[in-house]
């Protein structure tokens, strides 16, 4: 495994070629940049997003080149408050290019499922992203080790269809 710091994750992400996929299986992140958008949700204030634009644009550029970029959230239900949040804004990645799906944890059945978040970009290369104990994101772990690829591709496989797309399970 090699540790992606300092910008070497972006590096990464607009380097694939055909598509990259994104397990979040965690029902809360507490990551710093989020800390004042989900205040503001909490007190129904308005959020200009300006927070997410990089991300959004990034998503932009690489779904205009061609390239597919998908997210599946395994999540608790009743939800919480961080994904009720996420609920009301993902609307914002959808419009950039992403697909996203839900899944609930419920409805597993069995299923493989990862304990840890990971990319996994043209069913290659694995990168696992790390946290630290306050929920700032720290780094992405690379492997490109074949065993951990296909495991990863195992688990996207049995996943993904049984998520819900989004504007489907907004309506549930």
């Amino acid at each position: 495994m090699q540790l992606l710091l300092n910008g070497q994750f972006e590096e990464t992400f607009r380097g694939f070629r055909r598509s990259a996929f994104h397990l979040e299986v965690a029902d809360v992140y507490e990551t710093p940049e989020e800390a004042e958008p989900i205040r503001r949700f909490r007190a129904g204030e308005p959020d200009d997003f300006a927070w997410q634009q990089p991300w959004l644009t990034l998503v932009r550029e690489t779904t205009a080149s061609g390239r597919s970029v998908r997210r599946l959230r395994v999540v608790s239900v009743p939800h919480a408050e961080y994904t009720r949040w996420l609920l009301a804004i993902s609307h914002l990645n959808v419009d950039a290019g992403e697909v996203i799906r839900w899944l609930p944890r419920d409805q597993l059945d069995g299923l493989p499922i990862a304990a840890d978040d990971f990319w996994l970009f043209d069913d290659r290369r694995v990168v696992f992203t790390l946290f630290a104990p306050d929920g700032s994101f720290t780094a992405g772990a690379e492997t490109e080790d074949p065993a951990i690829v296909e495991h990863c591709v195992r688990v996207r496989d049995a996943l993904w269809p049984k998520g819900v797309p989004h504007a489907d399970y907004l309506t549930r």
